[in-house]
């Protein structure tokens, strides 16, 4: 049995973590959440959870195998809890972004390591369903030599940047939702050989940045990881060009639009797309054939990462989600910053 602590008791613990791992009953367990003001909790109490404000009772319960950082990632909050909880002899899952900075990963990563303890980063959007099925259909050939692939993850909420007076890099548009796609071009293609960025402040310099286009070039593929707060209408999630065919996925991962509503995991639908959702892929074959076809998604599960973990833990196995990636997520994260404009 994996024992979980959590510091943080806001939005991404209970929307982004415990759903999934209060499925996985039979080999995971819920101890203690870490909150502020435990007397004035904004979401539902767990049953049997022991809810305080005294972090030392989730540091030093030699119960607790592992314990989940759920805080918000400025002022060194993600570094200084994932110090504090190695130095317990805890394992550590650090929500996104993981630190703040290249240097502090690595510091954290190798504390990690003096100590034969797991750390890493919660890359639950490796089981986004959009993300899983454009690996389907890459992998069955039928585009044949990859071209080009742009992944877009947009929103219309100009709110968001225009209440925002100040920069702060780990708070940038870059650092926190980079960390999505970023991760999924890694953990699939590896390091590229060169990039190119392009990351704006819309609104003017010194406010947040709002906007990015990052083209990561491997050999003569090409993949641009685009997002922006102020698209009116969203452009398609993913679409990726081939020298024989071509593949669009339009609607995004459906998990969080079913949490969003408290629409959990134990529906057997939940985060399941209709046909309606489905991807189109048009291709010509060997013989010279065309082909136009919809190709059914498959099902993310933002748990897949908890089941790693466990397999890591308990049975020693190694973690899928590396130090070497987040590294290199972390070095480019960092250099798009130096490149804001």
């Amino acid at each position: 049995m994996l024992t979980i602590a959590y510091i943080g008791n806001g939005k991404s613990t209970n929307r982004y973590h415990l759903p999934f791992v209060l499925q996985r009953e039979d080999k995971m367990k819920v101890k203690k959440i870490f909150a502020r003001h435990p007397e004035k909790l904004e979401w539902d109490r767990i049953p049997g959870v022991l809810y305080t404000d005294n972090i030392n009772e989730l540091l030093y319960d030699d119960e607790i195998d592992l314990i989940v950082i759920c805080t918000r990632h400025d002022n060194d909050l993600h570094y200084n809890y994932a110090k504090m909880v190695l130095e317990s002899n805890k394992h550590c899952l650090v929500e996104k972004p993981f630190m703040s900075s290249a240097a502090q990963a690595r510091e954290i990563f190798s504390l990690a390591g003096e100590r034969n303890l797991i750390v890493q980063a919660y890359q639950n959007r490796r089981f986004d369903s959009d993300f899983l099925t454009v690996k389907k259909v890459i992998e069955s050939g039928k585009l044949g030599e990859l071209l080009e692939l742009e992944m877009h993850y947009d929103y219309y909420r100009p709110e968001i940047p225009e209440s925002v007076k100040d920069f702060q890099p780990e708070m940038s548009y870059l650092y926190g939702h980079g960390c999505h796609t970023l991760d999924q071009v890694i953990s699939y293609f590896g390091k590229p050989e060169n990039i190119h960025y392009d990351v704006r402040q819309l609104l003017g310099e010194g406010r947040m940045n709002d906007y990015f286009d990052l083209d990561l070039y491997y050999g003569n593929f090409k993949v641009s990881v685009k997002s922006s707060y102020f698209r009116v209408k969203e452009r398609p999630s993913f679409v990726i060009y081939g020298k024989k065919g071509y593949f669009e996925k339009v609607t995004k991962d459906r998990q969080e639009e079913h949490l969003k509503v408290f629409y959990m995991p134990d529906n057997k639908d939940f985060g399941i797309d209709l046909p309606e959702h489905y991807g189109t892929l048009i291709y010509y074959d060997n013989d010279g054939q065309y082909h136009e076809e919809k190709v059914v998604s498959e099902r993310g599960d933002y748990g897949h990462v908890y089941d790693d973990l466990y397999e890591a833990v308990i049975h020693g196995k190694e973690k899928t989600i590396t130090d070497e990636q987040t590294l290199l997520q972390m070095e480019i994260l960092e250099e798009g910053i130096r490149n804001l404009k």
